[in-house]
């Protein structure tokens, strides 16, 4: 088997996810812990409320727990990509790992991005696309990524030019 590629993400890449993962746990256990909070002031509900609200602050205790300490540094370990002349290599994933070999002869498009967390770290992703699929390299340093994106551009252009 071919070894994994050579390159990792930018390390500050890691609290990019964890900010991420915690917006979207907050938005979604806090609409949910409040509503048992509310519960607890019925006094139908027969102190299923009160259950109910200790369950959802423990779940969420382990959810933010499992995504903002476990899950990153795996991640970020897992996450590789090189590029050559002739393709990208891409080999990411925690329990269902991928790997993706994207031929220069069938990228069609080469983008950067930036959203705003991302921008706040100093990182950008840089995006591969082609008739199939889009394959994104996340959490690069912006100048990295920029350098990634040209290049990849200019191999994708030799590539078609050599058909």
């Amino acid at each position: 088997m071919k070894p994994l590629p050579a390159n990792q993400l930018d390390p500050r890449v890691k609290s990019v996810w964890r900010f991420n993962d915690a917006i979207w746990i907050c938005i979604v256990m806090l609409p949910l812990i409040a509503c048992a909070f509310v519960m607890t002031f019925f006094p139908e509900s027969l102190g299923i409320g009160r259950l109910l609200l200790i369950v959802l602050l423990v779940l969420w205790v382990v959810l933010l727990v499992i995504w903002l300490v476990v899950l990153p540094p795996i991640r970020y370990a897992r996450w590789r990509y090189e590029i050559t002349p002739e393709y990208l290599d891409i080999a990411k994933g925690i329990f269902w790992r991928k790997r993706y070999i994207i031929p220069f002869i069938r990228v069609q498009n080469t983008d950067t991005r930036q959203g705003p967390i991302l921008r706040m770290f100093g990182l950008a992703s840089v995006t591969v696309s082609t008739a199939a699929h889009e394959h994104e390299i996340p959490g690069l340093d912006a100048a990295i990524a920029e350098e990634l994106r040209d290049r990849a551009a200019e191999l994708a252009r030799i590539a078609r030019e050599d058909v």
